[in-house]
This record gives structure tokens, C-alpha cells and sequence, in this order.
């Protein structure tokens, strides 16, 4: 995962890396479409209520894509090739995303104290990421 300085970064997806974004106007797009905001999905996104629904989480995919420079046609498109097979992978690549997006500098910070040997890093991957990881094992 690559990441930019503007809160983009790139993620495979469809089996290319695909830049993503999500701008403003992005997450408008989003809230205007639901009934229910971006830090509902957020919430949902790291185990704070109910599980997202597998509609919100490729519509918010595909929205970044469109920020990342897709146009909506071929990011719906895409989105929309995908198996359900790949629901799950685009379950953590929305987290990751939601995350860079409300909390970019977290990413850098967090390198810097994992070079350092930080153990809050490293309690808060087990507290989240582990938990989502074992998920994706008993999936599979």
C-alpha cells in the first residue's frame, strides 16, 4: 500500500493497483445515496455496531476510485465485476481506506513508532487489524 501526501493511496483491486481517494465530495455522494452518514460506516467499519452492508462498503470503494481519477462508469463497472468471493478484501481495504481518509497522519506516525518499537502500534493492531485478520482466516 502505497500512500501519498494528499490521503491517497493505492490498493489492489480487480487485480491492478488502484489508486483511491476520498474527497468531500466523494463522501457527500455517499450520504446523499443512504440514510445514515460516513462515521456510521466508520463506526461499522471497526466493530462499533451493527456490520456494514456489503452495498455500502463497494459504493464507498467505488467512490474512491472515482477521487483516485476513474471516472464513476468505470469504477461502478469494476466494482460491480468483482465476485462475492471479494466482499471481505473490499471490507478491509473500505476500513483502511475510512482510516487514511479521517486519520492520514496516523499511518506515518505509526511507521515512526513501530521503527522505534512502540508498543501502543502494536496493541492497537491486535485490538483491530488482528481481530479483522482471524475473521479472513476462519472465512477462507
Amino acid at each position: 500500500m502505497a500512500i501519498s501526501g494528499t490521503g491517497a493511496y493505492e490498493e489492489e483491486i480487480g487485480g491492478e493497483s488502484r489508486r483511491l481517494l476520498l474527497r468531500n465530495a466523494e463522501i457527500e455522494r455517499f450520504e446523499q445515496q443512504y440514510d445514515f452518514g460516513v462515521f456510521q460506516l466508520f463506526d461499522q467499519l471497526f466493530g462499533r455496531g451493527d456490520a456494514p452492508k456489503v452495498s455500502h462498503v463497494r459504493d464507498i470503494v467505488a467512490l474512491a476510485l472515482v477521487g483516485g481519477g476513474m471516472t464513476d462508469r468505470a469504477a461502478d463497472a469494476l466494482i460491480a465485476s468483482l465476485p462475492p468471493s471479494d466482499n471481505l478484501s473490499l471490507r478491509l481495504t473500505a476500513q483502511r481506506l475510512l482510516g487514511v481518509t479521517f486519520i492520514p497522519a496516523a499511518l506515518v506516525d505509526g511507521d515512526k513508532k513501530k521503527a522505534a518499537g512502540s508498543r501502543v502500534k502494536k496493541s492497537i493492531e491486535k485490538s483491530g487489524t488482528m481481530q479483522v485478520s482471524a475473521l479472513k482466516t476462519s472465512v477462507e
